[in-house]
């Protein structure tokens, strides 16, 4: 059993520049959790660091880019905002 006081963790780059959407975030998410790792225990946090460069460059397959919503809420009354994956990759896209 691995103890938290005992994790080595390390940085990871992942370039997301031309990569589909899903892949890069299996491959995130399993770095995180530290699941390819040989002292990988599930109640212990012994993940690795991740920093994803050219997130803005990530592909979409389909018409997601139209059709995936991304929504919030303020808690006010009429505070729910919705966006699409397209608008959202346009305001954040800098030129």
């Amino acid at each position: 059993m691995q103890r938290t006081e005992d994790v080595e963790r390390k940085w990871h780059v992942v370039d997301a520049e031309g990569r589909i959407l899903g892949q890069v975030a299996v491959e995130v998410a399993t770095k995180l959790i530290g699941k390819l790792k040989p002292t990988y225990t599930p109640h212990t946090d012994g993940g690795d660091f991740v920093v994803v460069i050219n997130a803005a460059k990530v592909a979409v397959t389909g018409n997601k880019a139209e059709t995936k919503m991304y929504s919030r809420h303020s808690g006010f009354p009429g505070g729910y905002r919705e966006i699409s994956f397209g608008e959202l990759s346009c305001l954040t896209q800098t030129e």
